[in-house]
């Protein structure tokens, strides 16, 4: 969430970072919210000032011998009542203006780092490196042919339990999951990260500290008899891990890998990526957290990509890191770095990660802080995928599929797998 102080002295600067975005916004209307809650918030201060200097008077004077009963402390107490019952009135009407507030500023995205790419849209995003070397060739088959070919997941079977892009992993395919999970896991525990395990289930105030709510309602899933929601992805219940926390500065930072399954309606992607796993309504994911000083969080970001990108190395996928230009940010993110794994039978690149560095953004949303001095000052949050489970198994397939019909696994998978390949069976 934005700084209300913004809004309020300097909505000129949202509007033209918001610009960047391709957003066009009038901030006048917000402005005098914040302005009539500042001016009330004042008024308030001051009456509660005037009436706790009354009610140390009432209480001097009754200690120096006036009749606590009598005329002249009565009148006295009088007035303090009637300061009560204006900061009564004041605190209604703040609170209201407040409420205002915040449910506007909670749909504004974050702002762009200045360091980020201006662009319009995704084809102005910049190719930042690449590693490996993509393989190429005729004839070579894609991840769900191969799939089908090996037994590896049940799609038609699948709609008949749920609906359609759901699957249901079977015999080697689930078996080459679970050494995804297992492997990204201690990979990433190896480097220092907490391994979590945080519930599926997540409230309204997890999805909204972390960006999701209001804005992407429609795109999650929805408990019908609780306020409950399947969570679109583990920076969810991370974020809220220590939301209305004050943590130690020594604590800083700190890191989390969580794995979780992941639900998403994938609204307004119909038709596309219909077969396979690279766009299900449920998937598997690790996912990367940081909670960090705000002076450490450009060096973190350039830390949590890196680990992102290590498990690609090790598992020898060829990948390009691309920075998002300032029209295809994400909402909650200052600046992203994507990683594109390469899929030899699709001849294309695909998402497979997405590594951001938020700022306060979610930290003011769900009142995350460290104290800096004697004052309180907003962390800095990171998040990352490291990585998106069906993806890298896709894209594990496509790379090692062999001429015989077999998959020759990464070398540092087999001892998940418990073999070097899958075999048909």
């Amino acid at each position: 969430m934005l700084d209300q102080r913004l809004v309020r002295d300097n909505p000129d600067l949202i509007a033209s970072e918001l610009g960047r975005r391709g957003m066009a916004v009038d901030l006048n209307g917000l402005q005098l919210i914040a302005q009539q809650q500042r001016n009330l918030e004042e008024q308030r201060s001051q009456l509660q000032a005037e009436g706790n200097r009354i009610g140390k008077e009432v209480g001097q004077r009754i200690q120096n011998g006036s009749d606590p009963k009598g005329s002249e402390v009565a009148e006295m107490r009088q007035q303090g009542n009637m300061i009560k019952q204006k900061v009564a009135v004041l605190e209604d009407e703040e609170k209201q203006l407040s409420a205002r507030l915040r449910e506007q500023l909670l749909t504004l995205p974050n702002l762009p780092s200045p360091d980020c790419p201006e662009g319009r849209n995704e084809d102005d995003n910049q190719e930042r490196r690449h590693w490996g070397t993509p393989r190429q060739g005729e004839g070579l088959l894609e991840h769900w042919q191969i799939a089908e070919q090996l037994s590896l997941f049940e799609t038609e079977r699948s709609v008949r339990i749920a609906q359609s892009r759901f699957v249901t992993l079977t015999g080697q395919g689930s078996r080459l999951e679970r050494a995804l999970i297992n492997f990204m896991l201690d990979l990433h525990s190896a480097k220092g990260y907490k391994e979590i395990m945080p519930p599926v289930l997540v409230n309204t105030a997890s999805l909204t500290g972390s960006g999701q709510l209001p804005k992407f309602a429609e795109e999650s899933f929805r408990c019908a008899d609780d306020d409950l929601w399947l969570t679109p992805t583990a920076e969810v219940p991370l974020t809220s891990l220590h939301r209305d926390e004050i943590i130690p500065a020594d604590q800083l930072p700190l890191r989390y890998a969580a794995y979780s399954p992941c639900f998403r309606r994938e609204a307004g992607s119909y038709g596309r990526d219909t077969r396979g796993l690279i766009r299900l309504h449920q998937f598997n994911k690790v996912e990367l957290y940081w909670f960090v000083h705000p002076d450490q969080s450009h060096a973190a970001h350039a830390q949590i990509t890196a680990d992102a990108e290590a498990v690609l190395q090790s598992l020898e996928l060829p990948y390009r890191v691309i920075e998002i230009c300032t029209g295809d940010l994400g909402f909650s993110a200052s600046c992203t770095y994507d990683l594109e794994v390469w899929l030899p039978g699709a001849k294309a690149f695909r998402e497979i990660s997405s590594c951001s560095n938020c700022g306060d953004f979610q930290a003011r949303r769900s009142a995350i802080r460290t104290k800096v001095g004697k004052s309180n000052q907003l962390i800095h949050t990171l998040n990352g995928s490291g990585l998106a489970i069906g993806r890298t198994m896709a894209a594990v397939l496509e790379t090692g599929q062999q001429p015989d019909g077999s998959v020759l696994l990464p070398k540092a998978l087999v001892p998940y797998f418990g073999k070097d390949r899958i075999q048909p069976e």
